[in-house]
Order: structure tokens, then C-alpha cells, then sequence
């Protein structure tokens, strides 16, 4: 697992090779990653967007950039938690993501809280480069 933590917002992500959703064969290959975000700081925050980095064995970036998580802007008071499950395709089989998410205070004050960099590695890869 990897954590991180940015203004008492603590993000960890744990990421998982989905073998039966990847074809190796054909260069596909999927992951599902898990992001835990919990407020412990002592103001209310709303994630408001996403920004992430996705970057292939070969070093190929692709940025991807967009509206809240999983269809959701979730507000977090002081102590609370948000959990989700997404996924992303790669066309190695390794590689790693690294982003941030947009967090706004009930003050209308903006900040990036940190996701940290988090390995994408998979049974197929020669060796692991994470």
C-alpha cells in the first residue's frame, strides 16, 4: 500500500493486476487500484477534481484530467473517510500512476492533496522496474 498525506488529508492506494480482464497477447493489460482518502484535519473538504499521470514500461505519459471521482465530488468532515475502486488499461505490463486530487475548504480555499506514486506490475513483466 502507498500513502501520503498532504493538509491532514491522508491518501493510500493499493492496486491490483486483474489477469482475467487482460489479454497479454494481444499488449492489454488492466488494473483495478483502490483509493482511501480520510480527513484529518480540522476542516471540511469536498474533492472537487482529479488529475493523473499514467506512464507505461516504455515511459509514455498519458494525463487524465477531470470532474470529482467515480462520478462523485464527496465532502469530508474533520475524521471522515472516502473509499472507491477504479481501474486503468496499460498497453505493458508494468508501469505506474501518480496524480492529485482538487480539494476545496468550506472557506472556498483550493489546494492539491497528494495521491501518491503507486506501481502498476503485473506477472507477465521480465522484472519489476517499481
Amino acid at each position: 500500500m502507498y500513502e501520503q498525506e498532504t493538509r491532514g488529508i491522508s491518501i493510500s492506494v493499493e492496486a491490483d493486476f486483474l489477469d482475467d480482464q487482460s489479454e497479454p497477447q494481444e499488449g492489454h493489460f488492466f488494473w483495478a487500484y483502490t483509493v482511501r482518502i480520510d480527513n484529518k484535519s480540522s476542516e471540511t473538504v469536498r474533492l472537487t477534481r482529479r488529475r493523473w499521470r499514467i506512464t507505461n514500461a516504455q515511459g509514455q505519459t498519458e494525463e487524465v484530467e477531470g470532474e470529482g471521482v467515480v462520478g462523485e465530488q464527496p465532502v469530508l468532515k474533520p475524521g471522515e473517510g472516502f473509499e472507491y475502486t477504479s481501474g486503468t488499461p496499460l498497453n505493458t505490463p508494468t508501469g505506474f500512476m501518480a496524480g492529485s486530487y482538487i480539494m476545496e475548504t468550506a472557506r472556498g480555499e483550493s489546494f492539491e492533496a497528494e495521491v501518491p506514486a503507486f506501481s502498476l506490475d503485473s506477472p507477465h513483466a521480465n522484472s519489476r522496474i517499481h
